[in-house]
């Protein structure tokens, strides 16, 4: 099955020099591309499994399940954090996926994207985790064109190449951007829970959620269906059309919460093997995930992205009839990502302004209780008196078990 990598089009850093001489003309360019790095099906498939640990570079989605933090290694696999002391968190390991997004954890099983695959493995000992079952062309949307790969080959790593052109002629340039691959995932992407729980807890800008025996994930335009009765042997069950822009998922209670970039749509999962969507609530053309309680619904909508929206803000959304969600309140932010909610408190990564924490008791009045800055965050979970951020250079850990008194624990650093 052929392996393809699509990166967005466009020039980095263009400078132009242009100098009229009758009719001849002096261009200066520059750009960066990536070159990819192929490697045997096979062998990609073989080393799936638990590796020496690597330092964190590209920090992605987290997944937290037990004494155990998956932390999502952009394109690239999965960091093993052990979190017995989150006050000393551990780096254990690494599980070697190339094209690795998305992952979600069931008991002693992870599923995780391996580009359009969907690959099943047991993590019962962390240590020394066994690929169980891989599913071809699960994720259609994955599909990476612009390579010539052959069927036995896949994309295992990028070379990084820095290129100033300058050309001269009588006519106009025409820059072939289909030959230059500018951004890399990389770029683009800029428990022992106290009375357990066997499905664990993903953070709010996943595409993959676990709600009873299924797993749903969603790609720009479908939501599929994943019947993991049988935890190490899924079946693909269904597959539902959506509309285009889907970005993140987020179950709750019977439902699923679909964050695209025009809206929020809300999924009856009555029949579990074929959601029928329930509710939707429009807003502007802007990047966003969603998540809920059993009032509300948080959104956070941002700009800077290629959704092209102008909007920085947080909406709360009255969801108490599923059909007509009624829009509540808008707080403005300065760049918000992800966002957790435990209890009456509202966690929202807000880019460069930090990490906010506020008493959502009144979701009129929302009360900022303490800011964290000088870190850019990306995504939170909150659980159990303990907040886990993903942020631009490492992985924080918070404590709020006081209210009055929330402290920063500890921090993985990201490596350069």
């Amino acid at each position: 099955m052929k392996k393809f990598f699509i990166l967005s089009m466009g020039i980095i850093a263009v400078a132009f020099l242009n100098s009229c001489v009758k009719d001849t003309y002096q261009h200066t360019y520059s750009y960066t591309w990536f070159e990819p790095v192929y490697k045997t099906t096979a062998a990609v498939r073989a080393n799936i499994k638990s590796n020496p640990a690597i330092d964190i570079k590209a920090p992605g989605k987290l997944f937290i399940i037990g004494n155990y933090i998956f932390l999502n290694e952009i394109n690239k696999g999965v960091h093993i954090i052990n979190n017995s002391n989150p006050a000393a968190p551990v780096n254990v390991g690494f599980i070697d996926i190339p094209g690795n997004i998305d992952i979600a954890v069931k008991g002693n099983t992870m599923y995780a994207d391996l580009y359009t695959d969907l690959v099943t493995l047991d993590i019962s000992n962390p240590l020394n985790v066994v690929k169980t079952k891989i599913i071809d062309n699960v994720f259609p949307s994955r599909y990476y064109y612009g390579f010539n790969a052959d069927s036995t080959h896949i994309i295992s790593d990028w070379v990084r190449h820095d290129t100033t052109v300058t050309e001269e002629g009588s006519q106009n340039p025409w820059f072939n951007r289909g030959e230059v691959f500018m951004f890399t995932a990389e770029a683009a992407a800029n428990s022992s829970l106290k009375g357990g729980t066997p499905t664990g807890i993903a953070g709010s800008m996943a595409r993959f959620a676990l709600m009873n025996n299924y797993l749903y994930t969603v790609g720009d335009a479908e939501l599929k269906v994943v019947d993991i009765t049988q935890a190490d042997n899924p079946v693909i069950a269904n597959t539902v059309s959506l509309n285009w822009g889907v970005e993140t998922i987020y179950p709750m209670n019977d439902k699923l919460f679909i964050g695209s970039n025009n809206g929020m749509f809300i999924f009856n999962t009555t029949n579990p093997r074929a959601p029928e969507q329930a509710g939707s609530f429009s807003h502007a053309r802007v990047c966003d995930p969603v998540i809920a309680d059993s009032k509300y619904a948080y959104i956070t909508l941002r700009d800077g992205t290629t959704c092209q929206g102008f909007l920085n803000e947080l909406e709360i959304v009255d969801i108490a009839d599923l059909s007509t969600p009624v829009l509540v309140k808008k707080f403005d932010l300065t760049n918000p990502h992800g966002l957790s909610k435990d209890g009456n408190l509202l966690f929202i990564c807000d880019g460069k302004d930090g990490l906010k924490v506020y008493d959502a008791t009144d979701v009129n009045k929302l009360q900022l209780k303490k800011q964290f800055q000088g870190l850019e965050t990306y995504d939170v979970i909150a659980y159990n008196g303990l907040a886990i951020v993903v942020a631009k250079d490492g992985l924080y850990q918070f404590s709020f078990s006081d209210v009055n008194n929330i402290r920063q624990l500890s921090k993985v650093s990201i490596t350069e």
